[in-house]
Order: structure tokens, then C-alpha cells, then sequence
């Protein structure tokens, strides 16, 4: 059974916001704006945005949504005092995602973990081989990552690794990499594969058997040819919007879908069309943008 939900960067709610521009939803808010679209769970944004501890679990429950999961990056090819405070601070966010599962409210959450990338991926989304990290560096991170893993696993937790534009597993090279040398399994993720250079419904069929958690985009590449050589490469592409409603972009959407449904995956779905709110009719387009993609997967998911 797929279990759909969305995000709070589908309302502008991440670490890009421009908060002198526009208010971004407050967590009760996002959870209303979720619920009332037709979704059935959430992600958790930043930890302590929907809650911590039992009132987390108090005010999932007074919405009807249960938690698809949430993004925790870490510095793995970075050095051992930022990686360690990372690891550190990311211990009482799994330990939530653990009060979560145990609430019974619904699928569990699968704690989302990725790379926090660098300066040079960063200035050079879409990455390119001589990005790619060398031997050492790649066994360090394979270390950490399967550190992380543990610490989710300990927790009666299943650890996913999301791929992401402007970090260390960007492209189909790299992700086939990160499967082949760790255990962990991967939030396949439309959108940022698109970016990174793949095609969606032919990654999908290839990865399926390590495919453990989803997240569904549409994107315009023409943005992400657009915006290169830019100061700011990563605002530049989000602030214009790369990421669009479902149907919109250069994903084909309805054959992924279908390709999702035959191979019998089991798990979540979750929407994510990350915007930067700019003002406030931005932030109307958002919450209309997230009922149409809803209305757009009736036709596979009622």
C-alpha cells in the first residue's frame, strides 16, 4: 500500500525561506494546509516546527496525519568536529521520529538522511565526475553514513538516504555507488534525480529493490541550465522556481507512477514541490499548487 503525504518545503518552509518577504505557515498551520489538501501524512520540516516530544505526537494526532519522515543532513565528507556535532545534535530528532512510531498513528516515519554537500557542489548543481569524492574520502563517508544508519536502527527505526541537487549524491553515478557500498536503501526522489542528470522512470526500474521511501517532483530544467555561473547558484534555482506542480515539468509523471504501481512498492509517497516564498500570492500559488497535485494522483491513489 502506498501511504501519500507532503511537506513543509511545499509551502516554503525550509531553510531557503526569505521570512523578510513573506511569513511562512507556522507548524499548526502546515499541518492544516496538509490535512485539509487530502494528504494523510506529513515530513517534519525542522526539528521543533510541528512539536517535540508527546506534544509532536499530540499534535499529529489532533490532525489526522502521521509522519512520513524527515531530513537529517550530516557533513559526511566534511571534518570530525562538524561531523560529530551533527551526529550529536541529530540524536534527539530520532529519538522523536521513535516516540512517533510507537504512537500508532499511522505507517512509520523513516528518519531521511543525506549529505550537507560543500562549496564546490553547491556553485555546480546538476555535478559533474571530477566532483565526485576519491577513495578515501568515499570510504569515510561510507563509514559515517553506516554510523548513522546504526544509530537510526537502534531505534527500531529503517534509515533511508535521500540524493540531493548540490551534494556528494547527486547523480545516477553516485547513487549506484552509495547502493552498491552501503546498507542503507534510498528516498528516490523525481525532481532532484532529474537535476542531477537521470531520467526518472528508467532510475526507478533499475533501483526498485532499494527503493524504501519516495518522493515525488516535477522540475523545469531550463531554470537549472539557466541559473549557471550565477553567484549563488542553489538561491538562484529555487527563488525562480525549478521545482513545479506535478505535470508541469520535464518528469513524466504519469509513467513513473505507473512504473511505481507495478512494481508493488510499499511505503510512502511524499509530494514535495519546494518553493521560496517571495510574497504572499507565492504563498496562495503554494497551497493551491498542493490540492491540484492531490487531485492529479486520484487517478492512481483515491
Amino acid at each position: 500500500m502506498i501511504t501519500l503525504a507532503n511537506a513543509p518545503v511545499s509551502y516554503g518552509v525550509f531553510g531557503l525561506a526569505r521570512p523578510d518577504l513573506v511569513e511562512v505557515p507556522s507548524g499548526p498551520r502546515l499541518l492544516e494546509l496538509v490535512r485539509d489538501a487530502g494528504y494523510t501524512g506529513i515530513d517534519l520540516g525542522a526539528h521543533g516546527l510541528l512539536g517535540v516530544g508527546q506534544g509532536l505526537v499530540d499534535n499529529l494526532a489532533e490532525h489526522g496525519l502521521a509522519l512520513a519522515g524527515g531530513w537529517l543532513d550530516y557533513p559526511f565528507a566534511g571534518d570530525d568536529e562538524s561531523f560529530e556535532r551533527a551526529f550529536l545534535a541529530s540524536l534527539p530528532v530520532l529519538d522523536d521520529f521513535a516516540l512517533v512510531a510507537d504512537a500508532g498513528l499511522g505507517r512509520r516515519p523513516l528518519p531521511t538522511i543525506a549529505d550537507s554537500g560543500s562549496a564546490e557542489r553547491k556553485a555546480r548543481p546538476g555535478g559533474s565526475p571530477e566532483l565526485e569524492l576519491d577513495g578515501e574520502r568515499w570510504a569515510l563517508f561510507v563509514r559515517r553514513l553506516e554510523r548513522v544508519a546504526q544509530a537510526v536502527r537502534e531505534r527500531g527505526l529503517e534509515p533511508t538516504f535521500h540524493h540531493h541537487a548540490s551534494t556528494y549524491i547527486e547523480t545516477p553515478r553516485e547513487i549506484e555507488r552509495l547502493l552498491a557500498d552501503t546498507t542503507v536503501d534510498l528516498t528516490f526522489d523525481s525532481g532532484h534525480l532529474l537535476l542531477g542528470g537521470g531520467e526518472p522512470d528508467d532510475c526507478f526500474r533499475r533501483w526498485a529493490r532499494r527503493i524504501n521511501h519516495l518522493h515525488l517532483k516535477d522540475a523545469d530544467l531550463e531554470i537549472l541550465r539557466g541559473a549557471q555561473g550565477a553567484k549563488d547558484v542553489v538561491r538562484e534555482v529555487w527563488e525562480k522556481k525549478v521545482f513545479v506542480a506535478l505535470g508541469a515539468g520535464e518528469a513524466d509523471v504519469a509513467g513513473l507512477l505507473d512504473d511505481i504501481q507495478a512494481h508493488g512498492y510499499d511505503g510512502w509517497l511524499v509530494v514535495e514541490q519546494d518553493v521560496v516564498l517571495l510574497s504572499q500570492d507565492d504563498l496562495d500559488a503554494a497551497i493551491a499548487d498542493q490540492a491540484a497535485n492531490r487531485e492529479l494522483l486520484r487517478r492512481w491513489f483515491a
